[in-house]
C-alpha cells in the first residue's frame, strides 16, 4: 500500500475531514501525528461548528490503525476524558 500523501488519504478520513482540519490549522499528516487525535479534534471543533465526535473516532483510528468502531467502543471514555482535560487546561482556544 502506498504511503498516504495527504490527510484525506488516511484511513477513515476524507476530503471533508481534511477541510475541517485545514481550517483549524492542521495541514499535514506529520502535523496531525505530532499533535495527536485529541488536540487536533479540539482545534477542529473550535474552527468548525459542525464537527461531531465521529471526527475524534476517525482521527484516533487514522493514527492508531484500529477501526473507528473499535476506537468508539474501546476508547470512548478515555478519549472524551482527554478532550475534557485538554479543554479545561485552556488548550485549543482561539488565539
Amino acid at each position: 500500500m502506498a504511503e498516504p500523501k495527504s490527510i484525506a488519504d488516511l484511513r477513515n478520513l476524507g476530503p471533508k475531514s481534511q477541510e475541517m482540519l485545514t481550517r483549524a490549522g492542521v495541514g499535514s499528516i506529520a502535523q496531525l501525528r505530532a499533535l495527536g487525535s485529541v488536540p487536533a479534534y479540539v482545534m477542529a471543533k473550535r474552527a468548525n461548528r459542525k464537527v461531531s465526535l465521529n471526527l475524534l473516532w476517525a482521527l484516533e483510528s487514522a493514527l492508531s490503525g484500529e477501526s473507528w468502531q473499535e476506537v468508539a467502543r474501546l476508547h470512548r471514555t478515555s478519549l472524551l476524558l482527554a478532550v475534557e482535560v485538554y479543554e479545561k487546561n485552556g488548550h485549543g482556544n482561539a488565539e
